[in-house]
């Protein structure tokens, strides 16, 4: 999905995310240490477009604001997250942020509450925004490491604007990381099956 969400929804979205999931215990004293910093994705592992290559940004400190429109920081740890971003020379996006939990069970409990989030994200939009039509898809889940799931996000606006989003979360180990791809367009402009392959590929990268 494109990143043209008007922005009083966006403002809600964040404040809704708490309300739709778990808020989850902070992390343990004496938690062991962090291990070796996860891998990213590289542009060649995006979604292939047909007529522009991707260009991936540098790995940097911090939650994304392409991803905050679904998935937010509110009601968990305050974990150490990092993203890179991914861009065409057209009206296509795409996003990776990975966080270290200090526990497998809170990873666990992290990824639960992210893909939660992202299944819960349609619903939410509507709800803050009467100009919005929003509809998820669940594109179901992968065999990889402890697991990731696929899911897909519409919206159209009321002027007619309409923004397709494929969403992942996936973890290994105490790992999570959420992968977004985005552009104009609609469910049949979604590539699924590439954009799971890119998921099977981000999760094994991480380590």
């Amino acid at each position: 999905m494109s990143l043209r969400i008007r922005t009083s929804a966006c403002t809600t979205f964040a404040v809704a995310a708490l309300a739709a999931g778990t808020v989850l215990t902070a992390p343990a004293a004496g938690a062991a240490p962090q291990p070796a910093a996860p891998k990213f994705l590289s542009a060649s592992q995006l979604p292939p477009h047909p007529t522009s290559s991707w260009t991936a940004g540098p790995v940097t400190e911090g939650f994304p604001d392409e991803i905050g429109y679904c998935v937010s920081t509110e009601g968990v740890p305050s974990y150490d997250y990092k993203n890179r971003l991914f861009r065409t020379d057209v009206d296509t996006n795409a996003a990776q942020l990975t966080v270290v939990a200090d526990t497998a069970a809170h990873a666990k409990a992290l990824a639960k509450h992210y893909d939660d989030l992202v299944r819960t994200c349609a619903e939410r939009i509507e709800k803050a925004d009467p100009d919005v039509r929003a509809e998820g898809r669940d594109y179901g889940t992968l065999p990889v490491e402890e697991g990731a799931r696929v899911r897909g996000l519409h919206t159209e606006t009321s002027g007619g604007a309409t923004d397709i989003a494929l969403m992942s979360v996936g973890r290994d180990g105490r790992t999570v990381t959420v992968v977004k791809w985005g552009q104009m367009g609609d469910f049949g402009d979604a590539p699924v099956a590439a954009f799971k392959k890119t998921t099977t590929t981000a999760v094994n990268k991480l380590y």
